[in-house]
Formats: structure tokens, C-alpha cells, sequence
């Protein structure tokens, strides 16, 4: 669970709230809410085949709910394994394989094990990591559709809200309802623009550069165990994708 997530849309939405105080009903308005929502959606849908879209929240749930690992954690995991190669063999790894919990680690080492060329390892091991920022970013690019398109909607609703104005202003009871209407949608628009879609879309950025660090951290490590290289060599390397203060340092 991203506490930080859960806490910046708990104190952006509560302090919005709070600031409206005893008038905070008032600024429901299914109608509004319809527009921009409704028109939202439907636009994204008509930018992007369906099942992109659809594939978007499972990158959001997963981005969002699963706790990433920290990169230092890996370093004494690889200098662990780089000993145990060194004293029993690459073979030695296959009873820890099937124990790991992350997929690609646990495919980076399997592949390892059987024996794979380490250039031939490394290319899938890429080709993986490209792809899986390939699908970040697209979940961020569609998040960030979203908070474009749903301004644009608001504006939409504002218009609506303003043409039925001036249609009834022969009849002042009227005019209330449709003022509210206009008001509404632009503001839904901006609260929806500005405290989620395009906050969730610059997490999703940041969640993807976290996980291709921590994939590169990987590769880079089983590249050292697949060409037998010394664990403190190993240790150095992983430690340069880390800024110094996080680094490892031996006596």
C-alpha cells in the first residue's frame, strides 16, 4: 500500500471539503458530475482501443497497492548469491529460484541457471524491462489524457449551463439551477484534472523509474553471477545505481 497516495487524496479532498464547511451539499450536482465524468470517459474511449483502457487499472492497482523494493535491499541478496556461485556453483541457485517472489528476478536467475549465453541473457532480460516501461508510460499517458480532456468538459458543462441561462430568463426560478450547472462542471473539472488524474499520472511515472531501477539493478547483477565475477566487484557495481548515502559501504 502507497501511504503517501492515500494521504494526498485524503488531505487534498478533506482540506477542499473542510473549506466549504456546513455548504459542502451544495456543491453535489449530479447533472455536473454526469458531463464531465460521461464526456471524460468517452473521450479517453474514443482516443484509445478499449482494452487499453481497460488494461490501465491494473497498472494503477498494482502501481498503487504493491510496495516496491527498496534497491538497497538487493546488494547483499546478489553478494549472497555471487558467494554461493563462487563456492558451490551456478547450479546451487536452482533451490532458490522457485522461493523468489518477484517474477523477473525469479526469471533472470532461472535463465541463469540453465545455462544461457549472458548476452543472449541479458537481451530478454531488456527486451522485458522496455516493455514493461512501455506499458507505464502508457498507463501515464492515458492518465494524463484524462486530466487534459476533463477541464475541456467542464468548460463543455459551463456552456451547456450558460445557453439554458439565457434561454429562461424569462423565468428567474430558472436561472439558479442552470447557473449552478455551469459553475459546477468547471470546477468538478479542475478538482478531477488537478487532485487526481494528473497527480495519479505523474505516479505512474515515477513508479515505472523506480521499477526500471530496480530491473536494471538485476540484470546488472546477474550479468556479474553469469560471468563468475568477485561479489565485491558485484557490491561495487550495484552500489553505483544508488545515490552515496544509501551505498553499502564495507570497512
Amino acid at each position: 500500500m502507497d501511504l503517501a497516495t492515500i494521504i494526498g487524496i485524503l488531505v487534498a479532498f478533506g482540506l477542499v471539503i473542510a473549506a466549504l464547511g456546513g455548504e459542502a451539499v451544495l456543491f453535489f450536482d449530479a447533472s455536473s458530475l454526469l458531463i464531465v465524468m460521461g464526456g471524460t470517459i468517452g473521450a479517453v474511449l474514443v482516443t484509445y482501443p478499449l482494452e487499453t483502457v481497460l488494461g490501465l487499472m491494473q497498472i494503477v492497482k498494482k502501481t498503487f497497492m504493491t510496495r516496491a523494493t527498496e534497491p538497497s535491499e538487493l546488494i547483499p541478496q546478489f553478494v549472497d548469491y555471487a558467494n554461493r556461485v563462487r563456492r558451490e556453483g551456478i547450479l546451487s541457485l536452482e533451490a532458490h529460484v522457485k522461493n523468489i517472489s518477484d517474477d523477473f528476478l525469479r526469471k533472470a536467475l532461472q535463465l541463469t541457471v540453465d545455462g544461457l549465453d549472458p548476452q543472449m541473457i541479458q537481451e530478454i532480460l531488456e527486451t522485458e524491462i522496455a516493455c514493461l516501461e512501455e506499458r507505464h508510460l502508457k498507463g501515464a499517458e492515458i492518465m494524463q489524457t484524462f486530466g487534459t480532456l476533463a477541464p475541456g468538459m467542464g468548460m463543455v458543462g459551463t456552456i451547456i449551463g450558460l445557453v439554458l441561462m439565457l434561454k429562461r430568463l424569462n423565468d428567474p426560478s430558472s436561472i439558479g439551477p442552470a447557473m449552478a450547472l455551469a459553475l459546477l462542471t468547471t470546477f468538478y473539472g479542475a478538482v478531477l484534472a488537478n487532485l487526481v488524474f494528473n497527480p495519479m499520472a505523474g505516479k505512474l511515472r515515477a513508479r515505472s523509474r523506480e521499477e526500471v531501477l530496480i530491473r536494471s539493478m538485476i540484470v546488472e547483477g546477474i550479468m556479474s553471477i553469469s560471468r563468475g565475477e568477485n561479489p565485491r566487484i558485484l557490491e561495487e557495481k550495484l552500489n553505483s545505481y544508488l545515490p552515496p548515502r544509501e551505498r553499502i559501504v564495507r570497512p
